[in-house]
């Protein structure tokens, strides 16, 4: 997922390990994890590196509390976000859609995911990074569950398809999308790969035509 986090700066802005934790958010996003050093984690976070190992014996351990954190930061984000409000369940899910389009802005450290940029590097070298990723990303695709369900009662789901697969597969989209806007260093990659996946859903569980042509922009 993406996300944004308030990282605040100076002294009174949360306990040293919120700080090292919104600073590894943003750090990390912007450098990667192998590259990120907890000599650079302190003094983005403003402690010491004391501070640092009374609250995390490593960086590994960081990172895993990191995974966490940005579950917990992004989730509150989306839980509160206004699609919820939505009566229709393919609306809730475009409109889903839309809200991921409109956080895509500034450069990747701005709008990829944490978790996504984490596990590409240490799905091989730690297994707690990884685990703690993939229970970031999975968990976020499991808030979609319900709403791919319900719009698959309606229509009828076709062979194969469920809607697991379905909200997995929108964060599928989500993190290539990451990948190669990072490599372009081209935010309008992402939202074009969000613009894609919004005609796949609309043809995926279609409507009668007249409400289609209100939704396909």
């Amino acid at each position: 997922m993406s996300g944004r986090t308030a990282t605040a700066t100076g002294e009174g802005r949360g306990t040293a390990r919120l700080r090292l934790l919104d600073a590894a958010v943003d750090v990390i996003r912007q450098q990667g994890l192998h590259a990120t050093t907890v000599d650079e984690l302190c003094a983005a976070a403003g402690v010491t590196k004391g501070a640092f190992f009374h609250h995390f014996e490593s960086k590994e351990a960081l990172a895993v509390a990191a995974a966490d954190h940005w579950s917990e930061t992004t989730g509150a984000m989306f839980a509160a976000a206004a699609y919820h409000d939505r009566d229709d369940p393919v609306d809730r899910i475009l409109a889903y859609l839309d809200l991921r389009a409109s956080l895509i802005e500034g450069s990747p450290a701005d709008y990829s995911c944490l978790a996504g940029t984490m596990v590409q590097e240490a799905f091989a070298t730690s297994e707690g990074v990884r685990e703690a990723c993939a229970a970031s990303i999975f968990g976020h695709a499991a808030t979609l569950d319900a709403d791919f369900a319900d719009a698959l009662a309606r229509v009828g789901a076709p062979a194969g398809v469920t809607a697991e697969s379905l909200a997995r597969h929108t964060q599928v989209v989500l993190q290539g999308a990451f990948v190669l806007g990072k490599a372009a260093d081209d935010p309008s990659i992402v939202t074009t790969s969000i613009d894609h996946l919004r005609r796949y859903v609309l043809c995926l569980l279609r409507r009668p035509p007249a409400e289609e042509d209100q939704d396909v922009r």
